[in-house]
This record gives C-alpha cells, structure tokens and sequence, in this order.
C-alpha cells in the first residue's frame, strides 16, 4: 500500500517561502543526506536501493514495493537482482590494485561474478578508463547483456603491465525483485502531482543523490500542510523503475495533473528546465513563469525522448505533462558518470536554491485559479474600499496597483491567476496576493474547481 499522511489545516501558502536561515539549514541537510547514501553499492536492483530507501524512510514513512524478477512491465521484463560483496584485481605480488572497497565504481555495474587468474591480454577488453580525464573513474553498467568489468582511472590503467592478474568479482545475479519506493501526501482533491527521482547511482552526488536529497526534503516540508493537489512521490530505479510503476498503476494516471523529474539539482550550474511532451502545460508554464521572475540565470530547453524518467511519463501512451528541473542537465559538465562525481560538487547553498525553486513551482501549482470580477462593468472604486492602503505603504504600491487593475480586468472566469501574471509580466505572488484582498473587499469570487 502507498503510505498516507493526513495532515492539519496549515495552509500551504503560509510556509512555502524558504528564509535565509531555513534555506541554509535545508541545504546543509540535505548535502549531509548525500554524503550518507554516498557509500551505498546502488544498482537497478539489489540490497543497496533498500538500504537507500531505509534511510529516506528515517525521514519520510516511504512504502516499499517489490516486483519479482519475470514480471512483464509493458515491453520490458523485471530483469534478475544484483548484489555484490567484493571485487579486486591483484597483481602478481598479491596486492590489490584495483579495489572495490575504496570505490563501488571500480565494478562495472551488474557484472557477472568471477574469480579467475588471466593473462594481461584476455583482460584488457573488461577495463574501462577515460582517456581525457586520466584522474577519474568512469561510471560504467551492463545492465541488460550479461558481462564483468572494471572501472580505474587512465593513469592506473597504464601500469598495468604484469603477464597476468587475479581478478574478483563477489557478486550475485539471480531471481529476486526490483525495488522502489512511494510516498503520498492526500490533498483537497484527488487531482496529483507527481515528483519522481532515481535511486539507482551508486557513489555518484549530483546526478542523482542530489535528486533524491531535495525530493526527501521536498516531501518532509509539504508533510502537515493542507494542499489542494495531492502528491506521489517516487524513489525508483531509472528507466525500468518507472516503467514498473505505470505498469502497475495504469488506473491511477489520469490524475496526474503535473510532475516534475528531480535530478541532478546540486552543482553550481543555473537552472535548466527540460519542458514536457507538450510543451504548454501548466507544470511548464509555471516552471518558466518561476525562473523568469527569479532574477538568476536560467535555460529552457524542448522536450526530447532522451534523458531521465520523463521520456516514459511522456511517452505517447500516457503523454502525462512531466518535465525535468535540473540544474546543469546530465551529460554537460564534465563530471557526469565519473568519480569527480562526488561530494565536493553538490553544494548546500546549491541544494537549497533548488528547493526554494520547487517550492515556488508547487505554490504557483497550488494557489493558480480562476476568479470572476463581480463588479465588471468599468473599474470600481478602489480608494473608498481602503484597497490602495491595505496594498499600499511600500515601494511596491504602485506595482500593487497595476496587478489590482490586472486582475479585475482579466478575472472573467477564463483566465487563470497564471495567465494574468505572464500578460502583466508581473510575478504570481504579487496577482496572488492582490486577488484575495480583492476576493476579501467582495470584488473577487473564486470559480468552483473542477476536478
């Protein structure tokens, strides 16, 4: 069963705002949830995804699912589970110089077990360097055809010259279960909102221990709060985690009013948003509308069928409006899959701008509706009513004013407080705040939601 948390009558508009001091014990937070699940063997499959979703259940009551190895997922099959204990490469003096207990991505990810002595000639084809950045280790898997293998730095791989080597790879590849984790927060409506992340990386930070950091503290500040959408979370291996889930969860898509895939949020690149299928949907508008009013560098980019999860939430038999907020994408900075992957990349502050980002996505989600002026023949007057005071007083009070003349020229029953924020150019927290002062003066009425 999906986990379910009520919550009290907190309103989410009330806390969604991240103060200096809050943002900045968020971000360390989540940069110590990193270096945590750091250490952690992670694959598409296996016990080290457990161990990762027990220690995001310490902090949000995930419920784990398991799906048996065979099972038919669409076109695809739940492939069998891997484990391993160890794995080395000892030259002829015995000593181990390639190690999987200083780094998980010395093995190439999903390898068939091994324990052999070979000539230098029959090993080579199984190692895995990168010539360009001779320092690192290369992230490599076979997840789908069988093989071994080592990953090592480039530099490492020129010493070795020995006749033969001993390797070992303790592993294990049999029948067992994918495993993926869900968390739901219920909301006024049934309606959702969707934020998936991968789990399956092994010692790799931005991309995407940082996504699941930001979606654990994501879910933890939306717990208690009184929402309108409901909210899925997803902790799932990449491609064949989500796979798994639309499979098993065809019914429950159609309520899916808006998502967003979370990876690779802590480097200190701008924001990037990869937009949906459809390019025009709320979730991307409002995402836009976010980082246009931001003040900070950013880039939207088209949707393609190539990246992470969304290209399955987007592909044509759900075409479910899911983009991707990231901050630099995955495969443009020079760490992707590599070594330098690692702790001192993923920033707190960097985290915690990422965060802040969301939450202003989730309250334009939240707080977006439709209202119809109830005084629409010419402009009421707004100075006997005490509006220009109660919105006045500061530098902004004429901005003030122009949103008041915005909204009661736009609320017609057709257009959304988004619309009227990307026709004014002005941020949606300002036509927010001044279309409940006017909703309080009885010049505003909501629209009945539909659902």
């Amino acid at each position: 069963m999906t986990s379910v948390l009520k919550h009290p009558a907190q309103t989410f508009d009330t806390v969604h705002g991240l103060q200096p001091e809050e943002a900045g014990l968020l971000g360390q937070a989540m940069w110590d949830l990193v270096r945590e699940l750091y250490p952690i063997c992670r694959s598409i499959t296996g016990n080290g995804v457990r161990e990762t979703l027990r220690k995001i259940g310490s902090l949000i009551p995930l419920a784990v699912h398991e799906v048996p190895t065979g099972t038919p997922v669409f076109d695809w099959t739940i492939p069998h589970e891997w484990n391993i204990k160890d794995a080395y490469i000892r030259n002829s003096k015995g000593e181990r110089i390639v190690d999987f207990r200083n780094s998980n991505l010395h093995v190439l990810n999903y390898s068939l077990p091994i324990r052999k002595t070979l000539p230098l000639a029959e090993l080579m084809p199984h190692l895995y360097s990168l010539p360009r950045h001779p320092d690192w280790v290369p992230y490599r898997t076979s997840y789908y055809q069988e093989n071994w293998g080592f990953c090592l730095s480039h530099q490492q791989l020129l010493t070795i010259t020995d006749a033969e080597y001993e390797v070992c790879i303790d592993s294990t590849l049999e029948p067992g279960h994918l495993t993926y984790g869900e968390y739901w927060i219920e909301g006024r409506t049934p309606n959702e909102v969707l934020l998936s992340t991968h789990v399956c990386h092994p010692s790799l930070c931005n991309d995407n221990l940082s996504g699941v950091a930001l979606a654990s503290y994501l879910a933890r500040h939306l717990t208690g709060r009184r929402l309108r959408y409901s909210y899925r979370f997803l902790f799932i291996p990449g491609t064949i985690g989500s796979i798994a889930w639309l499979s098993r969860n065809e019914e429950k898509t159609s309520r899916i009013k808006h998502g967003l895939v979370i990876a690779c949020v802590g480097d200190p690149g701008k924001l990037t948003y990869k937009k949906s299928r459809r390019g025009n949907a709320e979730i991307d508008r409002a995402v836009i509308h976010v980082l246009n009013h931001s003040g900070k560098e950013y880039e939207i980019i088209d949707f393609s069928p190539y990246g992470y999860d969304e290209r399955q939430y987007c592909s044509p038999g759900f075409d479910l409006p899911v983009g991707s907020l990231t901050r630099t994408p995955h495969g443009r900075y020079p760490e992707y899959h590599t070594s330098a992957d690692n702790l001192g990349l993923v920033k707190p502050d960097c985290l915690a701008d990422s965060l802040s980002k969301y939450l202003s996505v989730i309250s334009v989600l939240e707080d977006n509706g439709t209202y119809l002026n109830k005084n629409p023949k010419c402009e009421p007057q707004l100075g006997k009513r005490g509006l220009y005071r109660a919105l006045g007083g500061d530098a902004d009070a004429g901005k003030n004013e122009m949103a008041m003349l915005w909204v009661l020229n736009l609320s017609d029953g057709r257009n959304t407080l988004l619309d009227i924020a990307e026709r004014s150019s002005l941020p949606f927290e300002r036509i927010r705040h001044v279309a409940r002062e006017l909703e309080k003066h009885n010049l505003l009425e909501k629209c009945v939601e539909q659902l």
